[in-house]
Order: C-alpha cells, then sequence, then structure tokens
C-alpha cells in the first residue's frame, strides 16, 4: 500500500517538471539545408576591381550602381548586377575586343556591400557585416568586436524576413559556449539582424 501511495504522488510530480522544462525551451533553431557552394553574384553596392593587363588607365574600383551597372573606360556602362565576376569578366573582354588585342581582364569583389547582416545593440561596434563566407551568429559577434560591458548574452535574438512574414529566432551564448545549446549558433543570411539586448 506504501509503495502505491508513493507512485501516485510521484508521477503526477514527475509530470509537472517535465512541462516546466519543455515550456522554458527557445524557439528551435531553424533546419539547415546541406551547403552548396555556388559562385558569388554580384549586387547592388559592390566594389568591384577591375584589372586589364599591362592597361593601368583601363584598371580601378568599380561601384555597381543603383541600376545595376559600373562604367569601363572604352566599355562605357555595362550590366554587372546578377553576373558571377568570371561572367562580367567575359562581358568586358569581349566589348574590349573592338580597341584591344586579346584582352586579359580581371574581375573580383573588393567589397561585397550587397550581401550583409547587420548586428544591433551592446556590442563593442554595431552596423553591417559582409557576408563573404559562411557566416553564423558567433561570427558576427566577433566581427562587430565582441559584446559590449552590458550586453545580455543569453538573450540574443536574430530577426529574419522571409516573403511577408518575419522569424525570430533566440541564442543563449551563455549556454552555447557551455555545450547546453547545441545546434543554435546558426547560418546567417544576407539581411538578418542580430539584437544584442543590455
Amino acid at each position: 500500500m506504501h509503495r502505491i501511495i508513493t507512485l501516485a504522488i510521484a508521477v503526477p510530480l514527475f509530470g509537472a517538471l517535465l512541462a516546466c522544462a519543455t515550456t522554458d525551451r527557445p524557439t528551435p533553431p531553424p533546419a539547415e539545408a546541406p551547403v552548396v557552394r555556388s559562385e558569388y553574384v554580384i549586387g547592388l553596392g559592390d566594389q568591384l576591381l577591375i584589372t586589364v593587363w599591362r592597361n593601368e588607365e583601363l584598371s580601378g574600383i568599380n561601384l555597381v550602381r543603383t541600376d545595376g551597372k559600373i562604367s569601363v573606360p572604352l566599355v562605357d556602362d555595362i550590366q554587372a548586377e546578377g553576373l558571377t565576376p568570371e561572367q562580367l569578366k567575359a562581358a568586358i573582354s569581349e566589348k574590349l575586343e573592338d580597341y584591344i588585342s586579346a584582352p586579359d581582364v580581371t574581375v573580383s569583389v573588393a567589397q561585397a556591400n550587397s550581401k550583409q547582416v547587420y548586428i544591433l545593440g551592446e556590442v563593442n561596434q554595431s552596423g553591417p557585416v559582409p557576408v563573404l563566407q559562411d557566416l553564423r551568429v558567433t561570427d558576427a559577434i566577433s566581427l562587430a568586436r565582441g559584446f559590449g560591458q552590458f550586453a545580455d548574452r543569453s538573450d540574443i535574438r536574430i530577426v529574419r524576413r522571409e516573403g511577408h512574414e518575419e522569424l525570430e529566432y533566440l541564442f543563449d551564448y551563455n549556454a552555447y559556449v557551455r555545450g547546453r545549446a547545441p545546434g543554435t549558433n546558426i547560418l546567417l543570411q544576407p539581411g538578418d539582424t542580430v539584437i544584442v539586448p543590455d
């Protein structure tokens, strides 16, 4: 009889503890698709370094304007937005063939301004951070020169817009570094905003 009473008390108590544990969990991180490597696609605001071998006067930094074009000597305006550096290289080379025999053109991204995440709040350097490679929450905080003095490291929010919907994910830095929140240091996407409250 004593065992039956003990069990009758223990089962509801265990259920209550389990309920408390599950309601305190943060919003689960989004499922990550396998990373597919693809060539960089040029966007508005990117700074491109155009180099034409043995033609310094044709070489230099070009800003992709709001109309998606850049200006190159002899070529005039040419579409850059939506192309890969290799595709833009081919387009510039084709235009230059009217003036130069076998032009040797190189196109590289000097500054990727079109693909950025934004770090706001209690960090040492808030503002945009370029996404040049895989970038996770801890990477973005590091690029913002770390937490400010009064940062609440347990309540970091990542805001992401998908279509007309705004999604929010929570990141507990303290729990993550202690190994208690695996999978929450999510891969950021261009346009995400990381908010570190005080």
